[in-house]
């Protein structure tokens, strides 16, 4: 968690317009005109609100993703399922087909087709205006031409084939949104964070389908909330997927699960696993 001082300094750099080595070099920086944005965005922060939300942009792998309420802010822990699919040890210039079922931002999409050059990717929301923002992300940063984003229900991708799926479905209990901080609970939108009852809902959704758009050979990798890798496994299991590897985020909480067809288990033996 970033220090109160370093939050403030990164919101001034970003209300001035400045790096934070033009800081460094002019530490008495006159705010000028600037002052009304900088008290504006100080006080919105002091009321909870992410710096992310208040710049409109949010760090991610290598990239600079806009963000607005309509999308989850895609966070660290995340990166996880990119480290994840590297270790998988694919053949870097391969032409994957790639799916982000979830997409909101297009953060995970965007990070694979880098990754990945020669890839392909489906992005798919049930938000309009998350698809938007995803399409503008994909864009802006140069992936348009290798990127489809899909507007509507996750299983609209059934009848495609994926080499590889990612996906940070919501998997917050019902009952443990009113706990969650003010800058997830009042500024994520709410149907990013609900898993339902149980916080599997999404993953139950997910593994209906997910069989059917998995290539022989094919990988998922799937965000889990914590606590949750047993129960999302067993579902895997339970729709003819193999379990290939768990792996846990910085914090050591086990945040992405790897499943595969059967053929995808041979495939990572090949690979040294």
């Amino acid at each position: 968690m970033a220090s109160p001082q370093r939050e403030a300094r990164a919101l001034l750099c970003a209300a001035l317009a400045l790096d934070h080595a033009a800081l460094l070099r002019d530490p008495a920086v006159t705010l000028g005109a600037d002052v009304q944005r900088v008290q504006d965005w100080a006080l919105r922060r002091a009321a909870g609100e992410p710096l992310s939300r208040i710049r409109g942009m949010r760090a991610f792998w290598c990239f600079d993703f806009a963000v607005n309420g309509a999308v989850l802010d895609p966070r660290p822990e995340s990166e996880t399922l990119i480290d994840a699919a590297l270790a998988l040890g694919l053949e870097r210039k391969a032409p994957l087909r790639m799916a982000d079922l979830g997409t909101g931002s297009g953060a995970l999409l965007a990070a694979l087709l880098h990754e990945w050059p020669c890839a392909t990717g489906t992005a798919i929301d049930s938000s309009a205006p998350a698809c938007a923002m995803a399409a503008a992300n994909l864009a802006q940063l140069g992936f348009a031409e290798r990127a489809q984003v899909m507007c509507g229900d996750w299983r609209d991708v059934v009848g495609q084939e994926f080499d590889l799926v990612v996906t940070n479905p919501p998997y917050i209990r019902s009952a443990d949104i009113a706990s969650l901080a003010v800058d997830v609970r009042e500024h994520d939108p709410a149907a990013a964070l609900d898993g339902g009852a149980d916080g599997l809902d999404a993953y139950r959704a997910i593994m209906a389908f997910l069989p059917q758009i998995l290539a022989p050979r094919g990988f998922a990798i799937i965000e889990l909330g914590q606590g949750q890798c047993a129960d999302v496994g067993a579902l895997a299991k339970a729709r003819g997927l193999q379990v290939i590897a768990v792996r846990a985020d910085l914090a050591g909480i086990d945040r992405a699960l790897v499943v595969g067809q059967a053929d995808a288990r041979e495939s990572v033996k090949l690979l040294g696993e």
